[in-house]
């Protein structure tokens, strides 16, 4: 065994430990040139440095065990380990672009969410209870995302326009948000009107009710809707669907504006059983 390396010699040759030589025989990666009968004493050869040393580096470039044994086992030259080395390249670079980007992601999440919470502690704003007067709406039933309520708003301002005198609102019938198949109503008060195929008019019920000003962006009410069910819980008060959304200050019809900016109010009719 004059002309081989015992395994200690070759792990300081090659910087590979003890322990991954085993690791790679077992695994077919590296296998030892000789292995002496009883004593199980693995030896290498010098032709097997060169080879020992490509795989500790292919290692440490994050190829599994597995893609190591393909390469070194398919590929007789260096020519070859290239093409595979500059495909791993590539997709490290991949995943360094889509890391990047979702750091960016995290970074906006992150101001947006501080903001909002920081908007949140600094509002004057608080639950209040108020009595709401019944009112004449024109209002259009929908199934959708929660975002397509302004066709709605658009349809009854073309054909009631004129008799228009309020915020708009929304009804919200379902008692869980939903994404795509919300259960709502655009609504308009109004003079006077009469009702066509496709817009209700009707009177909205008024009644004690809990109310509570958010002050932006529609994504971040939320918070607010945890502030005002928290507040009824806490008064073992019990509210009727539908709820509602007054839109006080939001996007225009031309300029959308500072959503930072916006007012909703939250109003929350009280069920006279309550407590």
């Amino acid at each position: 065994m004059t002309d081989m390396f015992s395994i200690g010699e070759f792990s300081k040759i090659t910087g590979l430990t003890i322990k991954s030589l085993r690791f790679y025989h077992e695994q077919g990666v590296l296998n030892p040139t000789h292995v002496e009968a009883g004593s199980g004493y693995r030896y290498y050869s010098e032709s097997q440095i060169d080879l020992a040393r490509v795989i500790a580096q292919l290692r440490a470039l994050e190829f599994t065990v597995a893609e190591v044994r393909k390469m070194v086992s398919e590929h007789d030259d260096d020519a070859d380990i290239l093409e595979r080395l500059a495909s791993q390249r590539s997709a490290i670079k991949s995943r360094m672009k889509r890391d990047r980007e979702i750091a960016g992601l995290l970074d906006r999440i992150i101001t947006h969410e501080t903001e909002a919470t920081r908007t949140m502690n600094q509002s004057t704003y608080a639950v209040e209870e108020k009595e709401f007067a019944p009112c004449l709406i024109a209002s259009i039933r929908m199934k959708g995302a929660y975002h397509e309520c302004g066709k709605g708003f658009a349809k009854i301002g073309r054909k009631l326009g004129r008799f228009i005198q309020g915020k708009p609102m929304l009804l919200h019938h379902d008692s869980e948000y939903k994404e795509h198949d919300a259960d709502f109503e655009a609504c308009m008060p109004i003079k006077k009107g009469d009702s066509t195929d496709e817009i209700t008019v009707k009177e909205l019920p008024g009644g004690r009710a809990l109310s509570l000003m958010h002050l932006g962006p529609y994504e971040d009410l939320g918070r607010s809707y945890e502030r005002i069910i928290s507040h009824a819980k806490e008064h073992n008060l019990r509210y009727q669907s539908p709820t509602r959304e007054i839109y006080h200050k939001g996007p225009g019809m031309i300029f959308k504006g500072n959503p930072k900016k916006y007012l909703t109010e939250i109003v929350f009719l009280i069920d006279n059983k309550s407590t």
